[in-house]
């Protein structure tokens, strides 16, 4: 069968890799199905208009076997890692699912990305259940390819965060036994171009393949070389015996943006020896003529990306579990409780596309505009208790889309240039939105903004009642602070505003000074990753 008349369902689209697989599978000539829970998180994806969407809860048999129909290759890029403890029972059960659901409708082939195992080794949870993943997925009686992966140094991934932020922050550290463990790392282009292979494979072909990149190191020594590449001092790195995964998860989540749910279950899998023992993916996928990239050549790709603001999806793209899900509420005693709002409305000598240039870069490195220190606490606390915190920053400096993360907020609707609805991620009880809006009335643009809470029970509402006395200062300083950057852009009243139709894709002017160069720049369809 011809590659341009292929369907291919990805699973996961709007997580690190599904929403990179996308537009290089569109690029290849293939017929692209993405599956999501809600079509509204796709809206602003580049490529949203070029795919079908099928609504679908990966748990829900009927639904999945609906979004396989008529599909010859489904791309399994689901886990449930950072769901709690029983993300091992959730990984199992979709997986299940699926490969039922796949079998049901007739797929040709299924492919998986899981995690390199070692010989002779105690599996890591994580390991273990990206291992019970494949099998289930090869028991499913359609053709499966399992590439199986160590760390994947791109842009925007868990992984290399996580190495990124230890190096770059700390110049000296004591670490766990675990960074002596060897690690056989691969780019994230050649993940992608192995992903984009393995549709072609011939169906006679059900098995398990190595994936890794030409170099063998520890962790001290990736984290060495990756000083050396971004042209920091070289690290003091001092392996101790005393530190338990535990321990060096909460340090981990304390030192880089990636959470406690998330950093633990990685730490735990570094542990263990993950090094290819064979290469036999070569005789399917061949090696492309100037072969796999090495590390120092992946970091300096992934660093470029990170400097130009070009980077299109990041581990935080896919929803947080336990998050709230539910859409703002319009009726204020919904759910048979009470809705609190922090309301504020000032006019801004500006016009809207200035005050639209401030709000819709809000949160990461230009931060909240208010008491950064209460923002800060906040977010410690957050990471404390188990959170996200407020690390998690932006994509991209001044270009945000609908199912972002945006520190521990996620983007839940943008209609540029008028609104911007953030909803709450952080551990509260309760569920919370910041909704920042734009009018113009008689000529006069204002700007008006809102903190809502629905408290769960009664720690839900001692919680609102022990913050409302400081809302006054936070929310009402952040008001007037947004309002005064957009009057020093020197933007005048009247300027047209931007096309809400070209949100993601439109040039931009030069940025008034004070504000970090770079602007959106989305991955086009067959665009070079890092």
């Amino acid at each position: 069968m011809a590659p341009e008349s292929k369907l291919c369902l990805v699973t996961g689209a709007t997580g690190y890799i599904g929403g990179r697989l996308v537009p290089e599978l569109l690029a290849a000539g293939y017929r692209v199905r993405v599956m999501s829970r809600t079509k509204a998180k796709l809206r602003d994806y580049p490529w949203a208009a070029e795919v079908e969407i099928a609504e679908a809860d990966a748990q829900d048999a009927e639904a999945v076997t609906a979004a396989c129909l008529g599909v010859d290759v489904v791309y399994y890029l689901i886990h449930a890692i950072g769901t709690g403890k029983d993300f091992e029972h959730t990984d199992r059960r979709t997986a299940q699912t699926v490969a039922t659901a796949a079998s049901e409708a007739g797929v040709s082939r299924i492919v998986y990305l899981g995690g390199l195992l070692p010989e002779n080794e105690e599996l890591s949870a994580h390991l273990r259940s990206r291992a019970e993943v494949g099998e289930i997925l090869q028991h499913s009686g359609v053709p499966t390819i399992v590439l199986r992966a160590a760390v994947i140094l791109g842009s925007g991934s868990a992984s290399f965060e996580m190495l990124r932020y230890l190096t770059e922050r700390l110049p000296a550290m004591i670490t766990p036994r675990w960074v002596r463990s060897r690690i056989q790392p691969i780019a994230i282009r050649d993940v992608l171009r192995y992903l984009v292979g393995a549709a072609e494979i011939p169906p006679a072909v059900s098995r398990a393949f190595d994936i890794g990149g030409p170099d063998v190191l520890d962790y001290r020594e990736m984290m060495r070389r990756y000083a050396a590449v971004a042209g920091l001092p070289r690290r003091l790195i001092v392996p101790v015996p005393v530190l338990t995964p535990w321990w060096s998860a909460h340090w981990v989540g304390l030192v880089t943006p990636v959470p406690n749910s998330i950093a633990r279950p990685l730490v735990e899998s570094l542990r263990n020896t993950v090094v290819c023992r064979e290469h036999d993916i070569a005789e399917y996928v061949p090696d492309p003529p100037g072969g796999l990239l090495g590390f120092d050549r992946s970091v300096q790709l992934a660093l470029n990306r990170i400097q130009e603001y070009d980077v299109p999806t990041r581990w935080s793209s896919a929803s947080v579990a336990g998050a709230p899900s539910d859409p703002l509420p319009t009726d204020p005693d919904w759910a048979g409780g009470s809705l609190y709002v922090d309301e504020r409305c000032r006019e801004v000598a500006a016009s809207p596309q200035a005050l639209w240039r401030i709000v819709e870069g809000i949160g990461g490195e230009h931060g909240w505009y208010s008491l950064p220190l209460a923002w800060w606490l906040r977010g410690l606390l957050d990471r404390l208790v188990g959170g996200v915190g407020l690390r998690r920053g932006r994509r991209h400096p001044f270009d945000l889309y609908v199912g972002e993360a945006l520190d521990f907020w996620r983007v839940e609707e943008i209609d540029e240039p008028n609104l911007l609805r953030l909803r709450a991620e952080m551990r509260v009880p309760g569920l919370a939105w910041l909704e920042l809006r734009i009018e113009v009335e008689d000529g006069r643009t204002l700007y008006r903004q809102r903190a809502l809470f629905h408290p769960h029970g009664l720690l839900g509402q001692l919680y609102w009642w022990s913050v409302a006395p400081f809302h006054g200062i936070v929310f009402g300083s952040m008001a007037r602070n947004i309002g005064q950057a957009a009057e020093n852009l020197g933007i005048p009243q009247g300027l047209a505003s931007p096309d809400p139709r070209s949100r993601g894709r439109r040039p931009l002017e030069p940025p008034a000074e004070g504000f970090a160069p770079g602007f959106p720049r989305m991955l086009s369809r067959g665009a070079v990753d890092d």
